[in-house]
């Protein structure tokens, strides 16, 4: 089984889950069971798919994934903010934040993995004959 607790990425999308967790309490019943719990779901997601992608050897497909949830997230997170879901601006900040830094992470992670499968790029001569 592969560690994934010391992975940063991980550490930042298991701090928005845990923020998401908390902050939708105080979300209006409607906001709470509409972008509450999608925020919420999303953000589990993310997670979910970062122990997948850790302890996969090919990393790339939960890697494309995990760029698309985040994504996902990122959208319905605006829409909070500006349906008024999440009233406090630094509330917003925060979140959008952390899920900004998840996707430059993830996409670090992304091309590197896409860098080891370029068979042409591990030759010491770079590819060249």
């Amino acid at each position: 089984m592969a560690r994934y607790e010391h992975l940063p990425i991980y550490k930042e999308a298991f701090d928005l889950a845990l923020y998401f967790e908390k902050a939708v309490r105080g979300f209006s019943r409607y906001d709470k069971y509409t972008l509450g719990a999608d925020l919420r779901n999303l953000s589990r997601e993310v997670l979910r798919l970062i122990q997948r992608a850790n302890s996969e050897e090919d990393r790339v497909e939960p890697l494309r994934e995990i760029r698309s949830r985040v994504e996902e997230l990122k959208t319905v997170l605006r829409l909070a903010r500006e349906s008024g879901a999440i009233a406090r601006a630094n509330s917003y900040e925060f979140a959008s934040g952390k899920a900004v830094n998840i996707g430059r992470q993830n996409e670090g992670w992304l091309a590197s993995q896409l860098w080891r499968k370029r068979p042409e790029s591990r030759t010491p001569s770079g590819g060249r004959e």
